[in-house]
């Protein structure tokens, strides 16, 4: 065996390393300008600083949360020098809590920089801009959010239940009383929440809680150990008040604590009822989802004898409207569990002009079997990651139009390049403001061969 070196010391190529700089060092700032997720930019000293909570313009004194070479994030501490666009944070908890990160933004601005965000992916990437802007959806900034997951945590060194959400830029729970966000149904149940769980003789086998409100108000407890029957009373009590059903997810699926409740959402101006069930993928925003499938529809114009493809289907939120206005409908999803729960949404609405398929959609469709006939329009709906594999095939499947909605504007820019590499040009694209307060993005694409 060699003998370990002893005594040698190696300096990093082109000198001596930066020192680090520490977590929760304050360190006064300059803000140059907003950065595509809406925190601010500063350099100082060889470093790019990413502020949460600061504008182009200002001056702030910023509390450092991590840093990683030569970039720094932060968040804002103090604003010595405010910009004209800056208003009052509308919540208690800005700043500390991670889930509103541009509410010190007025509304308008907010469209507007989610705007940008998308004209900017776009050109940069894709190295185009459509032939129309649509205008923003959008809806209520607050008040909207039908859905939310509760972190919950047990301090054994505090001896305390830490029940809210996570702070920006770390694992910590932030107490949260009142979420601007949440639908005025799931505002008390935030509210009185963690005094009951804080009642519970296990707290440190409690894991998050969901809320849900549709059809009806859902409470789902996750828990790592079994339920006392006191623990079970509290619960049903607590969702009883509410009018809430209680689901509860310990080994395998969550579970109604009485099978016979029914939990879903309304499509209304389809007349759909579509079944839901805690873990599923739902959009939270009901009015911008209403919006967003509207809008989708319009664009795409489909005919009553045309055969159209839904591509990452979900519940069948797309699928189930376009059934009524298409021959047929081939709609598919990754996921089988919600393959079949779309395949009942389908059903229990009386649609039958449908047919639902579980598939890798990150793999090429080319051997597809429902594939082979073809389509004449195509409508897609993927998760973060884009749909890169599939779109490289839609030229193939002889659709003329194509509704692209994206959750990340810099995954649509790389999959437009290849549609339009098929000949594919972008006539339309717009945002869909489904989380306000929130940089995040959303965005419909119409694609036309040419």
């Amino acid at each position: 065996m060699a003998k370990p070196v002893r005594g040698l010391r190696f300096q990093p190529s082109g000198g001596s390393r930066a020192a680090q700089i520490p977590v929760g060092k304050k360190q006064r700032l300059t803000i140059e300008r907003l950065a595509n997720d809406g925190r601010g930019i500063a350099f100082l000293e060889g470093r790019t600083w990413f502020v949460v909570g600061a504008l182009a313009g200002e001056e702030v004194e910023a509390r450092v949360l991590g840093a990683h070479g030569k970039v720094v994030e932060a968040r804002t501490e103090r604003v010595f020098s405010a910009s004209d666009l800056r208003r009052p944070a509308p919540c208690a908890h800005a700043g500390r809590c991670g889930g509103c990160s541009v509410q010190h933004l007025p509304h308008d601005e907010q469209l507007a920089l989610k705007q940008r965000m998308l004209a900017e992916q776009l050109s940069r990437v894709a190295g185009v801009e459509p032939e129309e802007w649509a205008p923003p959806l959008s809806g209520p900034e607050f008040g909207y959010r039908r859905r939310a997951r509760v972190a919950v945590r047990w301090d054994a060194k505090a001896k305390k239940l830490e029940v809210g959400f996570r702070a920006a830029g770390s694992q910590d729970i932030v107490a949260i009383d009142e979420c601007p966000v949440l639908v005025q149904p799931l505002q008390p149940i935030m509210s009185r929440l963690p005094a009951m769980l804080q009642r519970l003789s296990k707290p440190q086998a409690l894991g998050h809680v969901e809320l849900f409100s549709g059809s009806a108000i859902a409470v789902l407890l996750r828990h790592m150990a079994p339920l006392s029957a006191a623990d079970l009373e509290i619960l049903q009590a607590f969702c009883a008040f509410h009018e809430a059903q209680l689901w509860l997810h310990g080994e395998g699926e969550p579970q109604p604590v009485d099978p016979d409740q029914a939990l879903g959402y309304r499509l209304e101006p389809w007349n759909l009822q579509l079944a839901y069930r805690p873990g599923d993928f739902v959009q939270v925003n009901a009015g911008v989802n209403e919006a967003m499938v509207t809008q989708a529809l319009e664009w795409l114009a489909p005919q009553a004898d045309e055969r159209v493809l839904d591509l990452f289907c979900g519940l069948g939120n797309f699928a189930l409207p376009l059934a009524q206005k298409v021959r047929e409908v081939v709609a598919v999803e990754g996921v089988a569990t919600m393959v079949a729960r779309a395949a009942e949404n389908a059903a229990s609405n009386n649609l039958h002009n449908t047919r639902f398929f579980q598939a890798d959609l990150s793999q090429p469709l080319s051997d597809a079997e429902w594939a082979r006939e073809g389509f004449s329009a195509v409508l897609l709906d993927p998760p973060r990651d884009g749909a890169f594999e599939v779109v490289r095939k839609l030229a193939s499947l002889g659709a003329k139009r194509l509704v692209y909605v994206s959750c990340n504007p810099a995954t649509l820019a790389r999959d437009t390049v290849e549609l339009v590499r098929q000949g594919y040009r972008l006539k339309r694209a717009g945002i869909l403001d489904m989380f306000p307060q929130t940089a995040h993005v959303e965005a419909m694409a119409l694609f036309e061969a040419s």
